[in-house]
């Protein structure tokens, strides 16, 4: 006990890292609950600035390092930069990448230090500063600590259709403000108080989540869409991205599985496929549609009567850019408009940001792709009456980007995906819940197809059904139930209501300790 009570004990920011680190995907979120009380004890106990920050760096910093260090292969696989720079890169990154935690302190510290609060209204204003923060930063991927209970399956997470992931991460870090106070009387009756308050909350919200699971309205129609994931290596898919070959190989593989995937399922009646994120390798559009490949590719789906979804590069008219874009032929292997092209673009890898600003920065990154932008989520896929939702990659991230598409109406989402980059360690597991994910908020199935894993369907139930293996060539057949006419989610009708929450009490938090400040800067002047 004596470690926790030395003022500068730095093992407990270290500890924070570490359990924060431990509880994302794919680990299970064992200490999500109470996982920033060692940093929060560490603050309580000092005085200056720089020990707040660094102490909260550090903190950042090593559960970065646990839970993110597929970036160092990230840096390996596509900047093709030698292991021990891509591991250099992953330090830096690491010291940047999650700086809302020390910002948070230092934040909570300047109000701690003007206010003179109470230690239960300092605190309570730290657990909403630390929430605020977290919402509100920015990250490579935009993770939180909700996605880790729809991990692990815990009815917790169906909460989600109310308040979004983004909500029951802010009730996850808001669970660590009473168990911080149990620690500090864990030798008194208030202390076992405050911890048996978690639990009981913690047991009802999951009773709560499985009832929502329960009520939820029966599915009026189904569709049976085929998977087909063909693996392409890195440097074969890069080569073909430049000119380098292996278009026709990939091209052919393509054809192969979903030929095969057709026998396998000759029985049944496949209502289109899904191929993944730029799998057609060639340029597609009504500007390409008699180019040799598309006419292979319209010729194969006419015989088959196979309807296709498939991921594909074309050209923008007005900037004559390359666009990322997804594409619906019918059973005819005619070509449906519109098609849909990405919006949210990959840093570095498909824009420079600033670009716009200081053009002068092309020319040192020449080799940096330039990508024209989609217009975003305003328009849906048509396919034989079906109201398909269409997501490029990590746009599924960002719930408001699925909350536009629910609002259009979709009956369903369509995701496709390149993971390839990221290694078959944390990246795919973490990137496919966080995917996933949307479909419980709005309460609409997501069918996932990637170049090389995962690839799956989840039903608005949140249920996942058979997973893709890693790095495999696979196709799998859906059969999958929706509403015609999905009703709003609470979620998407009040997707506001989480961060007004979270503002309002902090305001009146704040208000509460400026008045008390000032009434007892009142009391201290009348008694002298």
């Amino acid at each position: 006990m004596e470690l926790f009570k030395k003022q500068q004990n730095w093992l407990l920011p270290t500890l924070s890292g570490f359990l924060i680190g431990t509880s994302y995907i794919p680990f299970p979120p064992w200490a999500s609950l109470f996982c920033f009380v060692p940093l929060w004890i560490f603050w309580s106990q000092q005085q200056s600035y720089k020990h707040i920050f660094l102490s909260g760096w550090l903190t950042s910093f090593l559960f970065t390092i646990i839970g993110f260090n597929w970036v160092t292969y990230l840096l390996h696989e596509f900047a093709h930069l030698p292991w021990p720079v891509a591991f250099i890169g992953m330090i830096l990154f690491a010291a940047i990448a999650h700086l809302f935690v020390p910002i948070a302190g230092c934040l909570w510290f300047f109000i701690h230090k003007r206010l003179e609060a109470t230690e239960q209204l300092s605190f309570a204003l730290m657990a909403l500063v630390t929430i605020l923060c977290e919402f509100y930063s920015l990250t490579l991927f935009d993770w939180n600590f909700g996605y880790s209970w729809f991990a692990v399956d815990l009815p917790v997470y169906h909460l989600a259709e109310i308040i979004g992931f983004s909500g029951l991460s802010a009730l996850t870090l808001l669970a660590n403000l009473p168990l911080y106070f149990a620690w500090k009387n864990r030798d008194r009756l208030k202390g076992k108080i405050y911890a048996s308050a978690v639990i009981l909350v913690f047991v009802v919200l999951n009773l709560t989540g499985n009832s929502l699971k329960n009520s939820l309205p029966s599915s009026d129609s189904f569709v049976n869409v085929l998977l087909v994931q063909a693996s392409i290596a890195n440097e074969e898919k890069m080569a073909a991205e430049l000119g380098q070959g292996y278009r026709d190989e990939i091209f052919k593989r393509y054809l192969n599985l979903t030929n095969q995937g057709i026998k396998n399922h000759h029985d049944k009646k496949i209502d289109f496929a899904v191929w993944p994120e730029t799998a057609f390798p060639f340029l597609l559009g009504q500007d390409f549609q008699f180019s040799a490949p598309a006419i292979t590719l319209s010729n194969f789906l006419k015989q088959h009567q196979l309807a296709l979804i498939t991921g594909a590069y074309s050209i923008d008219r007005a900037s004559r850019l390359i666009t990322n874009s997804l594409f619906v032929l019918d059973e005819n292997g005619k070509l449906k408009s519109p098609h849909y092209s990405k919006s949210k673009l990959l840093a570095f890898g498909e824009y420079i940001p600033g670009e716009l600003l200081f053009p002068q920065i092309r020319d040192w990154l020449p080799a940096t792709g330039q990508f024209a932008r989609g217009p975003g989520p305003t328009m849906l896929l048509n396919l034989n009456e079906f109201k398909i939702g269409p997501q490029i990659c990590y746009e599924s991230l960002f719930p408001d980007f699925s909350k536009s598409l629910a609002d259009l109406g979709s009956q369903f989402t369509v995701n496709v995906t390149n993971d390839s980059w990221y290694g078959k360690w944390q990246e795919p597991y973490q990137h496919m819940y966080m995917t996933l994910a949307r479909a419980v908020e709005f309460r609409r199935p997501l069918i996932r197809a990637t170049n090389t894993g995962i690839s799956t369907v989840v039903l608005a139930s949140g249920e996942i059904m058979e997973r893709s293996p890693l790095y495999k060539e696979w196709s799998g057949l859906y059969q999958i139930p929706f509403l015609k006419n999905p009703p709003k989610t609470f979620y998407q009708q009040w997707f506001w209501l989480v961060p007004f929450f979270l503002w309002l009490s902090f305001t009146g938090l704040l208000a509460m300790g400026v008045i008390k400040s000032h009434m007892r800067a009142i009391i201290l002047k009348r008694g002298q």
